[in-house]
């Protein structure tokens, strides 16, 4: 039976995916083969001898130790698009508050006083401060093209805007996805100049890490509003502010309040809701558990941010998994391990990403005990699993 350790709250639509028969899950499980997790910082804590995979019910993986776990051949999972429609929804939505001065007209009636009327005369008399812009032939830039961006850029088009994208890591896949009336911009620099909007879809990493700065601000229109519903850090909280009280920009909204950010009158820092909906945490819960579990019985892997994806149908009676340093001469040490026992492959995948690869082969027949120990102990070998038919 294998044990999944869930380190937050998790959807019961996912968790209804592990087979009871199969796997105990729960949060006091000990020695855990897998955990499942959303939030929870994962940095500190003690990883078990055991563990063979995480899987973060969501995209992002800065609270998973990546790096640490990828040198022990451990897969780390999550769930891109599946929480995608629920922070496009609130993209949508920041646009029209921005576009429409949303924040301050709530505020200025909310402070009304007095009887009906004279709360209607004042109505008439203060309306005029918050009039806005409509969003048809506004230009709406939007930095990376993944699972969300694309959602966001049909999203701009469908409201009459125009849109350009740029992401210079854009799939075959994910430009197949994209509508031709979504503009390509040659560079980041180039969509923030032209941009009245743009909204960033893009993972924290140094490439992303403030991407507007105190430089990038200054491309922007006076009248642009930025919008980062992605990642805490790819924005400069102090330059964005420093333009907004220059009046150099528009409005500024995003998921990650600080104490610079929350309570400027140009912005609107939510409380990360981009993924808080009901819909998605089910979504990615259930794309995660069935990642786990295909993981942990067939060896089987898909949507890892660390690892290739690598997914074979069972054949033969004995599957071993290997996760090994991407380096010369692995797949001939492995394989002539089995040859010198006698052994016949069914068959044999060997798929690489970065410094890291993963091996998948097939058996006829039982691997033997003294084979598996003599794959584990090849340098560069990080895991080792047999799972039988």
């Amino acid at each position: 039976m294998f044990k999944v350790r869930t380190l937050n709250q998790i959807s019961p639509l996912g968790l209804a995916r592990f087979d009871a028969k199969r796997f105990h899950v729960g949060a006091d499980v000990d020695d855990a083969d897998a955990i499942m997790v959303r939030s929870f910082k994962m940095h500190d804590m003690p990883l078990p001898a055991r563990l063979k995979a995480v899987g973060r019910a969501g995209a992002g993986v800065n609270n998973i130790p990546v790096a640490a776990l990828s040198q022990r051949g451990v897969p780390v999972f999550n769930a891109p698009g599946a929480n995608a429609n629920a922070v496009k929804e609130l993209v949508v939505a920041g646009l029209l508050i921005a576009a429409r001065n949303l924040r301050g007209a709530w505020e200025f009636a909310a402070t009304l006083e007095g009887s009906d009327a004279e709360i209607s005369r004042a109505v008439e008399a203060g309306k005029k401060a918050y009039a806005g812009f409509e969003l048809p032939g506004r230009v709406l830039g939007v930095v990376g093209l993944g699972a969300i961006g694309r959602l966001v850029a049909h999203a701009g088009l469908s409201l009459g805007m125009r849109v350009i994208g740029f992401d210079p890591e854009l799939t075959v896949e994910g430009a197949w996805q994209l509508s031709a009336e979504v503009q390509k911009a040659a560079s980041v620099a180039a969509l923030l100049r032209e941009a009245d909007f743009v909204s960033f879809h893009v993972p924290l990493v140094d490439a992303t890490r403030h991407m507007i700065n105190a430089e990038t601000v200054g491309l922007l229109k006076s009248t642009a509003t930025v919008l980062n519903f992605a990642r805490e850090g790819v924005v400069d909280d102090d330059a964005v502010v420093a333009a907004l009280d220059a009046g150099r920009l528009h409005a500024y909204l995003c998921d990650f309040p600080t104490n610079h950010v929350k309570g400027h009158p140009k912005v609107v820092a939510l409380p990360h809701l981009g993924a808080s909906t009901r819909e998605a945490e089910d979504n990615c819960a259930i794309m995660v558990a069935e990642e786990l579990r295909d993981f942990l019985e067939n060896g089987n892997i898909r949507n890892a941010v660390n690892f290739p994806e690598v997914v074979v149908a069972r054949e033969g009676v004995c599957r071993l998994v290997v996760a090994n340093a991407n380096v010369p001469n692995m797949v001939g040490q492995i394989s002539t391990s089995m040859a010198r026992a006698g052994l016949n492959i069914h068959n044999l995948v060997n798929k690489s990403r970065g410094d890291l690869a993963y091996t998948l082969v097939d058996l006829d027949s039982a691997l033997p005990d003294a084979v598996y120990d003599e794959i584990a102990a090849i340098p560069g070998v990080m895991s080792v699993r047999r799972i039988s038919a």
